[in-house]
């Protein structure tokens, strides 16, 4: 199914009529906990749910988690499926609609805790009792260096160090799906370590990370 056969006047998305048919029999199996009739579903309606999320998000790679949430959703919350209220494709699209609304609000708390983040490096850089030199000295480079790193990836290596939370802690906090937290932190610690041992040696700081 192409996009462009969903879409409809004043840019509404509605699903092609020859699928109305096999939506009620999608449905119905839906309803039965049928593993091949949701499979035919998500081929059918996530090229839908992609595009409304992608609309409104403006970024591709989060349309992909948002519509992976909504398969998710629909799956788990079958039981509350009434076709008499509804077809399948409106109901998908209530679903897609709030978890947007979510994606949204998470990228929200993300852009309030980068700015918190911000000030990091020179809450860091300020000595503390009982903290050696090259401890400080440690520190302020590991934030320097944090602060180079592309947003996401800061964001959640800053939660990690400072606030010493766990990724599936980070995850909850922020709302960013847990995959995509680990494969910021990994990226994030990567480049954390290439940046430090071009820029101080291999026996520099953060030889430990």
């Amino acid at each position: 199914m192409t996009t462009s056969a969903l879409a409809g006047p004043a840019g509404q998305l509605h699903p092609p009529a020859e699928e109305t048919h096999e939506s009620g029999q999608f449905a119905e199996g839906l309803l039965h906990g049928d593993e091949q009739s949701f499979a035919a579903i998500y081929r059918h309606w996530a090229p839908l749910v992609h595009t409304l999320a992608a609309r409104t998000l403006g970024d591709a790679r989060e349309a992909e988690d948002v519509t992976q949430q909504v398969f998710l959703a629909a799956w788990r919350g079958r039981s509350g499926f009434r076709p008499e209220r509804g077809p399948l494709g409106a109901w998908l699209v209530g679903i897609t609609r709030r978890k947007t609304v979510d994606a949204l609000a998470a990228r929200t708390r993300r852009t309030e805790l980068a700015a918190a983040a911000a000030h990091v490096p020179a809450q860091t850089a300020e000595p503390k009792p009982g903290v050696s030199p090259e401890e400080c000295l440690d520190r302020v480079l590991l934030a320097d260096e944090l602060a180079k790193l592309p947003l996401p990836q800061r964001e959640v290596l800053c939660l990690a160090f400072y606030e010493d939370l766990t990724q599936v802690q980070i995850a909850e906090r922020t709302g960013i799906p847990l995959g995509t937290v680990k494969s910021h932190v990994r990226r994030g610690l990567h480049r954390l370590r290439r940046r430090i041992t071009e820029t101080y040696g291999p026996t520099g700081s953060g030889a430990a990370l």
